[in-house]
């Protein structure tokens, strides 16, 4: 029997019940998983239900329970269920084989004497039996002339039933006395708070399991298998109807949990505007795009919760796959070409700042098949579609949004839930198909400028700005590419630069560590800053330091600046979890925020005062606003240097001395000092003696004889990738033989293959990672200057290898797997890419 033979709306409410984020899935074991035989010893399961529930059971956060009034042992032995499945005996009293030896002395004597008053009842009746189990006693009439069972029955009624401390449950032909506490009901409550399910799901047959329908609420499901009165909300026929039922939900749940269709991270493509992003699958399938912010809520987030949670897809109506997707050259507006179909995507430019503004063009000579199922709040909004003349109107989401769609028919469904539109289009010769989404207004009028128009102007902001770039020989189109990517991470109307475009893209898959990176990070973004002033991209480090100011503007002093901040310049809100969300390929939890916003990171002044230097470098001038930031940034190292911190990496633990955080402290007062020289400013008589107080501390407590290697921090032999840049930096001559020495040391312990991990120390998180494409970069640029030239143009060569399609590149990349992990595309990666190009072109 298949799924669809299931009455429908039991269908959809197991599509809804799957992807709840912890499941309980419970149900009666005669009459249930086991067909009603003459004589009970004979009941076995079907094989498809037990093969159902335990993959159930070996699913993330999924529980699999049977509750029966058969005594354990007796489920146990008869059932023979995989140890994966719990077993519930007698209506709820017995959870564990043990469970007798919790009677206290006065149930144990009431079961005592419950017994020999049952034994003195059916003595000489015909076709009845007593089943004793350790907390109960069952009087069976199933095999007894209905007169015989029927007195019997009226005398423990009239008798047993009535004493104090019994607890009574009747059944099809059975009454069963019990001394402790006993019901489906309970037991069901029971295991619903061992597990802490958000929801569950109860099957069964008897009239003892209408006290487990009892207990369901809000998104439980309950199934009653046979005819009759039930507080159940559904009805299925058999036995064989309860495997189905099973094995649906399996098929769901999977789906919904591991992503079975996921993406590789690499080949995910991403539009921009200077003010949103949004990404692409390679067959036009628009997976994430957040609104009004790029760190605010998806509208989109089929990337990490599948369809369920909102995607917009266009493909041939007779699928096949495409034959590649690319970027028209020098510009973010992306093209997907099947054999006689062409689908142009990109965001509108020249927008109010509340706007956002995807637009679709179909081109080519074949019907295509179009899905529009958009999922506002991660998917949290129930929404509706309305058809109007000319296109669709979302109703439900705080904020308007429209599908222009003229001369499109749509067909509206719903799962009960949400709705999706579905069409077939076919474009004419001349006559491409247009699909405008717009976000943050109601208007479906037509456009002023014409979509050709449009196009052309999107293309020409990213080509004309390309075109300015000077680029090395060295990998030129995808340092180009790394260069927009950069440039689309900025957002405009703050200046801000964003570390990454997603959130929770793992870097295990499967795993845990699943980050928010849609912010700003003051490190992150004057690194992206100083990678564009170097391809002769200035105006970017500009609008940077001014949003820098801004948040400066905010706080009583510079050491108070945080790691990280929204677009906008304030404060992060408390991280959180999308439960409801399965996350990339089973990677939970999918987070909205991140922690790291609390942690004190001492390295952060570094990279900005840097970027003063490089900007300055290249304009030939230093603002006063700037040096007035620069002298405000050396008065906070010289405050805080010697404290821990958390570093680089953000790990969730003590803070530590670490050697990256202090050469960073280093950097901020040399390159002060640097620039007072250069522009003829006043320098602080204290930078140059702290300048060499912070370098003498770092090789002095930094180094390691047992490592042979500058360490992660102060205390301890550990290695990290950042620790490189105690030679990258300039803080020590990279001839330096403990330079040469920790090169050595951190490529025999971090390099794997094509990949360079952070670290490989225990940083408290369960779980392992990828390696780091910018510590690969780095590694690259301490190959170069320690003259090893041909390491560094081997490694840069995998670098490469490792982009997807369309040259893009997430944070991290596993060597085992040989797949990408990791937010996506990440600045750093890209950032690291550009630098690697340039060393090896010189």
């Amino acid at each position: 029997m298949t799924a669809e033979a299931l009455p429908a709306e039991l269908r959809r409410a197991i599509v809804q019940l799957a992807r709840t984020p912890r499941l309980l899935v419970a149900c009666d074991y005669d009459g249930t998983l086991a067909p009603i035989v003459a004589n009970p010893e004979d009941a076995r399961p079907l094989p498809e239900s037990v093969g159902a529930l335990r993959s159930l059971a070996g699913l993330h956060e999924t529980t699999t329970a049977v509750i029966s009034g058969r005594a354990l042992r007796d489920l146990a032995t008869l059932s023979r269920l995989p140890s994966e499945v719990h077993l519930v005996g007698s209506h709820g009293s017995e959870f564990d084989v043990g469970f007798v030896h919790a009677l206290d002395a006065d149930a144990r004597a009431l079961h005592r004497r419950l017994e020999a008053e049952l034994e003195g009842i059916v003595q000489g009746q015909e076709g009845i039996s007593l089943e004793s189990k350790p907390a109960s006693i069952a009087v069976h009439v199933r095999r007894a002339e209905p007169t015989v069972g029927e007195r019997v029955l009226d005398a423990v009624r009239s008798g047993p039933c009535t004493w104090d401390g019994v607890q009574v449950t009747e059944g099809k032909a059975v009454v069963e006395l019990a001394v402790v506490q006993t019901d489906k009901g309970h037991a069901l409550d029971v295991l619903r708070h061992r597990v802490s399910a958000t929801a569950a799901i109860f099957v069964g047959d008897d009239v003892t399991d209408e006290k487990a329908f009892a207990r369901l609420t809000g998104p439980d499901v309950g199934i009653k298998v046979g005819d009759g009165e039930s507080l159940a909300g559904y009805h299925i026929e058999d036995t064989v109807d309860v495997a189905t039922v099973l094995a649906f939900l399996l098929e769901e749940r999977r789906a919904w949990l591991h992503g079975d269709q996921a993406v590789p991270i690499e080949r995910l493509t991403m539009l921009a505007n200077e003010r949103s992003v949004a990404l692409l699958t390679p067959d036009a399938r628009l997976n994430w795009l957040c609104h009004p912010e790029p760190d605010s809520a998806a509208v989109f987030a089929d990337l990490l919760g599948g369809p369920a949670a909102g995607h917009f897809s266009i493909k041939p109506e007779h699928g096949s796959l495409p034959l590649g997707q690319r970027y028209v050259p020098g510009t973010m507006i992306v093209e997907t070409r099947w054999s006689r179909l062409l689908v142009t995507d990109y965001l509108d430019h020249d927008l109010a700042s509340h706007r956002t503004d995807l637009v679709r063009r179909i081109s080519g000579s074949t019907n295509a098949v179009i899905t529009f199922a958009p999922r506002p709040e991660f998917g949290q909004v129930p929404v509706r579609l309305l058809r109007e003349r000319d296109g669709l109107r979302v109703v439900g989401t705080s904020d308007p949004m429209v599908l222009r769609s003229p001369g499109v028919a749509w067909e509206i469904t719903s799962d009960g839930v949400q709705e999706t539109a579905t069409a077939v289009v076919r474009p004419r010769e001349g006559a491409p198909i247009l699909l405008e989404l717009r976000c943050g207004t109601d208007d479906l009028s037509e456009a002023t400028l014409g979509e050709p128009e449009r196009r052309a102007r999107a293309g020409s902001f990213w080509s004309d700005w390309a075109a300015t770039l000077k680029l090395p020989p060295v990998e030129t189109e995808l340092v180009q590419r790394s260069a927009l990517t950069l440039k689309g991470l900025v957002h405009h109307d703050t200046g801000s630069i964003m570390a990454a475009a997603t959130t929770s893209l793992p870097e295990e898959l499967g795993g845990i560590r699943n980050w928010d990176y849609r912010y700003c990070w003051l490190r992150d973004a004057a690194l992206t800053a100083q990678a564009l002033v170097s391809v002769g991209s200035l105006g970017e480090a500009e609008a940077f330091l001014g949003w820098v100011h801004g948040v400066l503007g905010t706080l009583p002093g510079p050491e108070r600046l945080h790691p990280l901040y929204t677009l906008h310049g304030t404060m992060l809100g408390a991280e959180a979890v999308i439960d409801t969300l399965p996350g990339y390929a089973g990677s939970r939890p999918v987070r909205v925020g991140n922690l790291a916003n609390q942690q004190v990171q001492l390295d952060v002044f570094g990279p900005v005062v840097d970027l003063v230097v490089q900007l300055a470098a290249a304009r030939g001038s230093l603002t006063d606003q700037d040096w007035l930031m620069v002298q405000a940034m050396a008065e906070a190292v010289a405050r805080r240097w010697h404290e821990p911190d958390h570093g680089i990496w953000e790990e969730r633990h003590a803070p530590r001395h670490h050697v990256y955080s202090k050469v960073m402290c280093w950097v901020t007062l040399d390159r002060a000092v640097s620039l007072a020289e250069t522009y003829r400013r006043e320098v602080d008589p204290s930078w140059p003696v702290l300048r060499d107080t912070i370098a003498n501390d770092v090789l002095k407590h930094g180094w390691s004889d047992e490592a042979q290697s500058f360490t992660t921090a102060y205390d301890g032999d550990d290695l990290d990738a950042a620790s490189l840049h105690v030679g990258l930096s300039g803080l020590i001559d990279p001839a330096d033989d403990r330079f040469q020495a920790t090169v050595t040391a951190i490529e025999a312990e971090l390099r794997s293959g094509s990949t360079v991990y952070r670290y490989r120390r225990d940083d408290g998180l369960p779980g392992d990672e990828g390696g780091f494409h910018l510590c690969a970069a780095w590694m690259i640029e301490a190959y170069l200057l320690t003259g090893r030239r041909t390491e560094a143009e081997e490694l840069f060569a995998q670098m490469v290898d490792a982009a997807g399609p369309t040259g893009l590149l997430p944070e991290e990349y596993d060597p085992i797997a040989e797949r990408s992990l990791g937010n996506h595309p990440q600045a750093y990666s890209h950032l690291g890419l550009i630098r690697c190009a340039q060393l090896l072109a010189k």
